[in-house]
């Protein structure tokens, strides 16, 4: 599951991420790994990246999904319910609730890892990808 943290440390060479990022995504391709994101992922993506690069690389991410092998998963009422569920379960947490859907998500799905620099991730049970562990 690819996470808005993965996607802005891939995009901005400024970020402190973006190398280990680059790797990451290398190796994700070398193995043919399949990428999986939400559609609230991209909603929340395309903010951030709007918001830190501008107007033109937001666009080009979108079109850039579009045309790659990443399959969006379209979020369900019931993936909805679930998120209110583990936040009202995590109230310790500061999980948003986008994290949460996410979350539910990867449960549904039975993924495993995240590709994130998210810290709520790992809280939840669900381990970042490294590059020394791909």
């Amino acid at each position: 599951m690819v996470d808005s943290s993965a996607y802005l440390a891939l995009l901005d060479e400024d970020d402190e991420h973006h190398t280990q990022a680059q790797a990451i995504l290398r190796q994700l391709a070398e193995q043919r790994y399949r990428q999986y994101t939400t559609s609230s992922m991209l909603i929340e993506c395309h903010a951030l990246i709007l918001s830190a690069l501008g107007i033109g690389p937001a666009f080009q991410f979108l079109q850039g999904i579009r045309a790659s092998n990443t399959v969006a998963i379209r979020i369900r009422q019931s993936d909805e319910e679930r998120a209110m569920q583990i936040l009202g379960q995590y109230s310790d947490k500061d999980f948003s609730f986008n994290d949460a859907i996410s979350f539910t998500v990867m449960e549904r799905l039975s993924i495993r890892s995240a590709f994130t620099f998210d810290r709520h991730f790992a809280q939840y049970g669900f381990p970042p990808l490294q590059p020394e562990r791909l």
